[in-house]
């Protein structure tokens, strides 16, 4: 197996599955503490940016060629996610217990999108050197990817469904849960 497909291989089966798996982690800690009667639907509003932010990257990865337009979508993610998590745990602080399982969770969450992109880098060092160098030239628009992902060239597919299933859904249910609690807390004080 050569450099550039074994980098693949561990950003498609070790990395993104990784994130997921924070994901996950990061959710069962909020739905322990109680999130919908805590820091409730703000938060869990913050938690949907969040997965938003970090989502559009990975999908844009998986399905289009990686080229300069991609690339600084992938930093300028980084960046405002990290400004957004700040604020996150700000905000939650003193509001609900953060236990040391979330902590490590969000070390994950914010550590393995930089690892990504910093992967993408070694594997596209060409669309890199287009990016510092400002040849932009062609390279702001959206190409379906060439080279098959995964085994089995069906892994987009199937991670985008995992991810559905496992990550962001639950997402939704506690932004649905906060929300409707917070509905239920307003009719009680009427």
């Amino acid at each position: 197996m050569d450099a550039e497909t074994l980098v693949l291989y561990v950003m498609l089966y070790v990395l993104l599955p990784l994130w997921g798996i924070a994901g996950i982690l990061d959710w069962w800690c909020h739905r322990n503490t109680n999130i919908e009667a805590t820091s409730g639907l703000h938060e869990a509003t913050i938690h949907c940016v969040m997965g938003i932010q970090i989502g559009l990257p990975v999908i844009l990865s998986l399905l289009f060629e990686v080229n300069v337009l991609i690339l600084i979508l992938c930093f300028l993610v980084l960046i405002t996610h990290e400004l957004v998590a700040h604020y996150d745990v700000h905000f939650a602080t003193g509001k609900r217990e953060i236990s040391i399982w979330e902590v490590h969770a969000h070390n994950y969450l914010a550590t393995l999108p930089l690892f990504l992109v910093l992967m993408i880098i070694v594997r596209k060092w060409d669309v890199f050197m287009k990016l510092i160098t400002f040849d932009f030239a062609g390279e702001f628009g959206l190409e379906w990817r060439k080279e098959p992902l995964g085994a089995t060239g069906n892994y987009a597919a199937i991670y985008m469904i995992v991810m559905s299933i496992f990550v962001v859904f639950p997402y939704m249910q506690e932004w649905w849960r906060c929300y409707t609690y917070e509905r239920e807390q307003k009719k009680e004080m009427v």
